[in-house]
């Protein structure tokens, strides 16, 4: 690819050894693979392109191993900024466990080159305080001290607000891409999607897999490309792609 040439970035790498993958990619996984991947990504990305990361870890030995942490920051190194470390809640566990508790979520690191240039936040988080006023001030200082409120009528609050960056998304396209062994939820794609590119944008996935975040660039009237090492997988999503239906939530 040439520079500066991907708005966005919507991708899930193998996390350490929790999945079994086609072409025993997980066998060979590792910092080798990862870096000059993310170093490549710095470089396709346009000034103000994003890349949304999603990715957990694994438990070995005891350990959780924090290659989640490792990656976000390299991706410093390479040059990007962390603009907003994110989790996805999810509805199921894959691995209960017995000696801590269940891990039911994962990373969403959104990492941006420069200033994001698209940002359209999500406002679906209804608020508690819908119909009062609001007014500014009273607000804590750096030094542990409140500020005064200040007189007036204030500001109606909105019965809608951004919604926080922990998204609880279900899985409820499970069942339609049973051959891949790792897909995350139509809608998460589709909402970071819509949150950090315009129409018309580039949107990008180095590890496409079963074609999630392609099927959703789609969907949204953005123009994409994936890369995918095995075959039965680009197959798979070229299935999905073909077949997407007019509405999907």
């Amino acid at each position: 690819m040439p520079d500066n040439f991907i708005d966005l970035t919507v991708t899930s790498p193998p996390y350490d050894n929790l999945r079994t993958y086609n072409n025993d990619i997980d066998k060979t996984w590792g910092e080798h693979i990862w870096k000059p991947i993310l170093q490549e990504l710095y470089r396709v990305t346009k000034e103000g392109g994003v890349v949304v990361w999603v990715v957990g870890d694994a438990t070995i030995r005891g350990s959780e191993t924090g290659t989640s942490f490792k990656q976000a920051l390299y991706a410093m190194e390479c040059g990007f900024n962390l603009h907003d470390t994110m989790i996805w809640t999810k509805d199921q566990l894959s691995f209960p466990d017995k000696h801590r508790y269940y891990a039911a979520f994962e990373y969403m690191f959104v990492i941006s080159k420069g200033k994001p240039k698209a940002i359209n936040l999500i406002a679906d988080k209804k608020n508690k305080a819908y119909g009062r006023k609001v007014c500014d001030g009273g607000e804590r200082r750096k030094d542990g001290s409140m500020s005064d409120k200040k007189t007036g009528a204030g500001n109606d609050i909105k019965q809608y607000g951004v919604r926080y960056n922990h998204w609880l998304i279900y899985n409820q396209s499970r069942g339609e891409h049973n051959n891949h062994p790792a897909t995350f939820p139509e809608k998460l794609a589709h909402d970071h999607i819509t949150s950090w590119s315009n129409k018309g944008d580039l949107v990008y996935d180095p590890f496409m897999g079963s074609g999630t975040t392609a099927k959703m660039a789609k969907f949204t009237n953005r123009n994409y490309i994936g890369s995918e090492i095995s075959e039965e997988y680009v197959k798979l999503a070229e299935k999905r792609i073909s077949q997407m239906p007019e509405t999907l939530f």
